[in-house]
C-alpha cells in the first residue's frame, strides 16, 4: 500500500511537471493566435512572429531538464530580465501578450528568483502588464500616474500575498506528509490501526486547513480584492479631481488593509479590529467604515451589558458582519442597514437587517457545511458563515423575500475565556 501511494504521489508530481513545462508555450500560442485573429496584428507580420519565435526559444532553455543551468542567480536574473523585456515588447504590440503570456513573468519570477530579487521581477512584470493594459503614451501627470501605480501595487500585493500563502500551505503539506511518516513507523505494529489512523488524520487535517484557508481568503482577500476593483471603478468613472483622488486613496488604503489581514490569516491570528477594541466598538467602527466606503446608511446597535467573550466567538461574529455587509454591497441595492448586538444571559444575538431588493429563499439551495451548493452557486458567503456559526454551537437563521430586505439572525452560545460550552 505504501509504495502504491508513493507510485502515486510520483505520478502526480511528474503530471505536474509536463504541465508546468508545456503552461508557458501554450499561453504563449494562444496569444499570438488571438492577437491575430481579433485584428491587432494583420498576417502575417513577420516581426511578430520572430519575437514569438525568439521567445518560445527563450522558454525552451529552461523547459524539460534544461533549467538546471539556470540555478545560479546571475543567470536567473539575466533570463527572467530577457522574459520581462520579452513580455513588454509583445505586449506593445497586442494587449493579448500581456494578458495570457504576460502570467508567465509572475510564475518564473517567483519559481526561479531568491529574497529580494523575486519581489523586483514580480514589480517589474506587472510595469510591463499594466502598461500594455492602460495603453497610450507614459505621462508624469498625477492622475493618470497614480492610477497606474494603483494598478502595479494591486496586482503585485495579489501576486506576493497568494504566492505566500502556496508556500505556507506547501510547507504545511510537507509537515504532515512528516508527521504522518513518524506515525506510521509507531504504529507498525498495527497495520489496521495505523491505515485507519492515517487515513482520518490526513483527511481531517486537510479538511480543516482547507476550510479555514478558504475561510480566512473569503473573508478577508476576496472581500478586500472586490473593494479595490470597485473604488479603481468608480475612479475611472469620476469627473471630478477631488473625488477621483478620494476613490484611489480609498483603494490604497484597502489594500493596505487587505495585505495585513492576509498576514495574520497566513499566521492564523484573529481579526486586526479585535486586537485594539472589544467587539461592540469593533462592530461599531466597522459598520461606519463600510457605511462611508459605500455610501448607505448602516447604524449599529448593542443592548445587554457587554462581557469578554471567547476568542473565537467574537472573532465569527465579526466575520458573519463583514459577509452579510459584503453581500449587501453585491446583491441588496439597499438604502439602509442596521446591525445589532444583543448580550443575553447564555446567549448573545447577532441581527443585520437590511431594506434592499431581497430573494426568495425557497428557491436558494440551503448551503452544505461542506460548501458544495454554494459552490455550484458561484458563491461561498453563507457556507462561510453556517460553518463559523455551527463550529461554535450556534445557529443561523436568514430571512427574506423578494421586495422586502433581508435579515440574517445569528445565536452563539455566551461563553467567557476560561469557561466551556
Amino acid at each position: 500500500m505504501e509504495n502504491t501511494s508513493e507510485h502515486d504521489l510520483d505520478l502526480r508530481e511528474r503530471r505536474l511537471g509536463r504541465l508546468i513545462a508545456v503552461a508557458p508555450f501554450a499561453l504563449l500560442a494562444a496569444s499570438t493566435v488571438l492577437a491575430f485573429t481579433t485584428g491587432d496584428v494583420q498576417w502575417p507580420s513577420p516581426r511578430t512572429l520572430a519575437l514569438v519565435a525568439l521567445t518560445a526559444l527563450l522558454l525552451w532553455t529552461v523547459s524539460g531538464r534544461r533549467h538546471v543551468w539556470v540555478d545560479r542567480t546571475g543567470v536567473a536574473i539575466a533570463f527572467i530580465a530577457a522574459l520581462i523585456v520579452m513580455i513588454a515588447v509583445l505586449g506593445v504590440i497586442s494587449v493579448w501578450f500581456a494578458g495570457f503570456f504576460g502570467f508567465i513573468g509572475y510564475v518564473y519570477s517567483w519559481w526561479l528568483l531568491t529574497g529580494a530579487w523575486r519581489y523586483l521581477g514580480v514589480l517589474a512584470t506587472a510595469l510591463a502588464t499594466v502598461d500594455a493594459y492602460i495603453g497610450g503614451p507614459l505621462t508624469l501627470a498625477p492622475g493618470p500616474l497614480l492610477l497606474r501605480l494603483s494598478f502595479v501595487v494591486t496586482i503585485v500585493v495579489m501576486v506576493v500575498v497568494f504566492s505566500h500563502l502556496g508556500e505556507v500551505t506547501e510547507q504545511r503539506s510537507a509537515e504532515r506528509e512528516q508527521m504522518v511518516r513518524r506515525l506510521r513507523e509507531t504504529i507498525r505494529e498495527n497495520e489496521g490501526l495505523h491505515a485507519q489512523l492515517l487515513v482520518q488524520a490526513r483527511e481531517a487535517g486537510v479538511l480543516d486547513e482547507r476550510r479555514r484557508i478558504a475561510r480566512e481568503i473569503h473573508d478577508t482577500l476576496a472581500q478586500g480584492f472586490v473593494g479595490i476593483i470597485t473604488q479603481l471603478q468608480s475612479a475611472e468613472r469620476a469627473a471630478e479631481a477631488g473625488e477621483w483622488r478620494s476613490r484611489v486613496d480609498n483603494a490604497l488604503r484597502l489594500a493596505r488593509e487587505n495585505l495585513t489581514e492576509a498576514r495574520r490569516s497566513v499566521d492564523a491570528l484573529g481579526p486586526a479590529p479585535l486586537e485594539s477594541a472589544a467587539l461592540p466598538e469593533a462592530l461599531s467602527d466597522l459598520t461606519a467604515r463600510w457605511s462611508r466606503l459605500y455610501g448607505v446608511r448602516a447604524d449599529f446597535t448593542d443592548t445587554g451589558e457587554a462581557r469578554p467573550l471567547r476568542d473565537e466567538v467574537e472573532a465569527a461574529l465579526l466575520r458573519v458582519v463583514q459577509e452579510a455587509l459584503a453581500n449587501v454591497t453585491k446583491h441588496a441595492r439597499a438604502e439602509r442597514v442596521g446591525v445589532t448586538l444583543s448580550y443575553m444571559e447564555d446567549v448573545v444575538a447577532l441581527d443585520v437587517r437590511d431594506d434592499g431588493v431581497g430573494f426568495d429563499p425557497e428557491r436558494c439551495p440551503a448551503p452544505r457545511l461542506d460548501g458544495a451548493s454554494d459552490r455550484a452557486r458561484g458563491g461561498f458567503g453563507l457556507t462561510s458563515m453556517r460553518q463559523r456559526v455551527s463550529g461554535l454551537s450556534g445557529t443561523l437563521e436568514i430571512e427574506s423575500e423578494p421586495g422586502a430586505g433581508t435579515a440574517i439572525s445569528v445565536v452563539v452560545p455566551a461563553a467567557s475565556e476560561g469557561e466551556h460550552w
